[in-house]
């Protein structure tokens, strides 16, 4: 909610408020309409960056941080001029609907929801915020965070700011829990998975304190903590 704040256009802030705290479609579906997660429980992503409870809402707020920080180089070193309101709501909204095109398995993983199955994230806000008739400019920025990977590449400085954001923060985040998986396999023999980046940040500075020690340590406190909460080790 801080965050939505810092938007200074009361009615673009107000769809962004409306969707963040009630992520609904307008879509008719058959069956359980907007089957799939909540956006407070949902990952980031099925397998790569913030594949963990919370991960995404933990994206959106680091990703806005980053795209503030991009957009203060932006402004100050280069001498460009950036609208923050549609940098802000572009981070926050990019990713909102993939809780619906995600279900969670019954080991813990995740996989694509019947929604899913049908239609990507992407789609669906460009449909959802085209019906709320926001500025064009940030349709653009929603349709173009995926880069070249996209339908299209950013063509604005705050396309390219929120698509550059995003790639940053998924890729530190992945990368990071990439390197936890590594390091608990090198010195435990075992396969391990991360239910929090907190935990992966931690087993990665245990290895360059401690060594292996120090992320065995680590992988036993992770193992109590998980036991007592009756998560899955």
């Amino acid at each position: 909610m801080q965050i939505i704040d810092q938007i200074k256009d009361q009615a673009l802030r107000n769809v962004v408020r409306e969707l963040v705290l009630k992520p609904t479609l307008s879509l008719k579906m058959k069956g359980r309409r907007g089957a799939g997660l909540q956006l407070l429980t949902s990952p980031a992503a099925k397998t790569w960056h913030h594949s963990y409870p919370m991960g995404l809402l933990e994206h959106m707020i680091s990703t806005s941080r980053v795209a503030l920080a991009l957009s203060d180089s932006a402004e100050k070193i280069y001498g460009g001029r950036v609208d923050r309101d549609l940098v802000l709501a572009g981070v926050l909204l990019h990713d909102i609907f993939k809780p619906m095109t995600y279900v969670e398995n019954e080991d813990g993983t995740y996989g694509v929801s019947p929604l899913g199955e049908r239609l990507d994230h992407l789609t669906l806000v460009l449909c959802e915020l085209y019906k709320k008739k926001v500025p064009i400019e940030l349709l653009h920025v929603l349709a173009s965070h995926h880069g070249r990977a996209g339908p299209m590449s950013p063509r604005t400085i705050e396309a390219l700011i929120v698509h550059v954001a995003d790639v940053a923060d998924a890729t530190l985040n992945g990368e990071v829990l990439s390197a936890a998986k590594f390091l608990a396999k090198e010195c435990t023999g075992k396969e391990m998975t991360f239910t929090s980046s907190k935990e992966a940040f931690e087993i990665v500075h245990a290895k360059q304190a401690e060594g292996c020690e120090g992320v065995i340590k680590v992988i036993e406190k992770i193992r109590k903590i998980r036991k007592n909460r009756g998560r899955r080790v």
